[in-house]
């Protein structure tokens, strides 16, 4: 299941707060392109919400990921604050190296 895949790597992030966001967000947008055209919306999104709620509090990308569960389904309808990350220099091989 493609929400299973996307939880777990969110619960893998354990970068700083800032890049919590983005994974969060970058999740949701892959969550949602993942969603059949016929499906409906709010059943999918509480049942993602639910499934990601016990992971909560120990990975900050799934707090953002349930946020954005949560405010697209507030009535009305507003648009989200969601972008796709700023490319940028984040080490390479030599900081991959390092973490291992």
């Amino acid at each position: 299941m493609v929400l299973d895949h996307i939880l777990h790597r969110l619960q893998l992030q354990h970068s700083e707060p800032c890049r919590a966001s983005e994974f969060g967000q970058l999740g949701f947008m892959e969550w949602l392109g993942s969603l059949a055209a016929d499906s409906d919306y709010n059943q999918q999104a509480m049942m993602a919400y639910e499934k990601a709620l016990p992971f909560r509090r120990t990975a900050p990308a799934i707090a953002v990921f349930c946020d954005l569960l949560v405010a697209s389904t507030r009535m009305p309808l507003q648009p989200l604050d969601i972008s796709l990350p700023n490319p940028h220099r984040r080490g390479g091989g030599r900081a991959r190296r390092m973490l291992h």
